[in-house]
């Protein structure tokens, strides 16, 4: 896809539908497959939307596959994801394919780096090695494009500690790179279900709204919040300036299960 480099890009994130293997699966009460396609239904238009992670609840290949179909039903065709802790990352790619995955995306002035923060069989993030030098190279090679780097785990505590317990351990390596690359604009991630930002370094960090439950914000112990499912969108300007917004469904009554002590 070819955008000007003076465009702005309108770029919508989605993260966490927890999809399972069955159609009407439920999330703490909530049909993932409905509040998925309420958001996708009340998203605005867009160049592109990055989905940050835990596309699945249960790793099935017919969740990425219902994910995939969903989208193309809905007519949204340039799309990315990136793994979450409740994926399995070689099924999702077997089924999704590789260009779906594809962890570098330039339109414009902007580049987009999708990085796995996916530790199998585990609640927290990291990110490997390689994965690291990854960034690192990718980075420097694209001096020129402002950066916009997504994962899907929290590299900074969100102030839950619940599940700040869970954040990218590498963090600090992975800070380090950012400091030494001028391009880098903002990094945003899913995982903690609830909206987040903060500015380090002149870098903005966000976090978004899950497709399905809400986590309470600043709430030491697991809580549910009453806030609907949701969506980020950037506005992303070709001199490096960002604009955002998060947008809700609104007027659903979803069966959502309060009394839950976890997910």
């Amino acid at each position: 896809m070819y955008l000007s480099a003076s465009k702005t890009i309108r770029l919508a994130q989605i993260t966490d539908p927890h999809l399972g293997k069955n159609p009407g699966e439920e999330l703490l009460g909530v049909n993932t497959d409905n509040s998925l396609q309420d958001v996708l239904t009340s998203l605005p238009e867009h160049d592109l939307l990055i989905a940050s992670g835990d596309i699945s609840n249960d790793g099935s290949p017919e969740s990425y596959r219902r994910f995939a179909d969903t989208l193309t039903n809905q007519g949204i065709s340039r799309f990315a994801c990136l793994p979450g802790n409740h994926d399995d990352h070689e099924v999702m790619a077997r089924v999704m394919g590789p260009a779906v995955m594809n962890p570098v995306l330039v339109l414009g002035s902007w580049i987009f780096i999708l990085l796995n923060s996916r530790v199998p069989g585990f609640e927290y993030g990291d990110l490997s090695d390689s994965e690291l030098k990854f960034l690192d190279k990718t980075l420097g090679r694209h001096p020129n494009h402002h950066a916009m780097i997504f994962l899907h785990h929290q590299p900074v505590k969100v102030g839950s500690a619940w599940i700040d317990q869970y954040l990218v351990r590498s963090s600090d390596r992975f800070f380090s790179i950012l400091d030494q690359h001028e391009n880098v604009r903002s990094v945003a991630w899913g995982h903690v279900h609830q909206d987040f930002h903060m500015v380090r370094n002149g870098v903005e960090l966000f976090a978004s709204p899950s497709t399905c439950v809400q986590f309470k914000p600043k709430c030491d112990q697991f809580t549910i919040d009453t806030t609907m499912p949701g969506y980020r969108m950037f506005n992303l300007q070709s001199d490096g300036g960002i604009t955002t917004s998060i947008g809700r469904v609104d007027e659903k009554n979803y069966n959502i299960d309060f009394s839950s002590s976890g997910y």
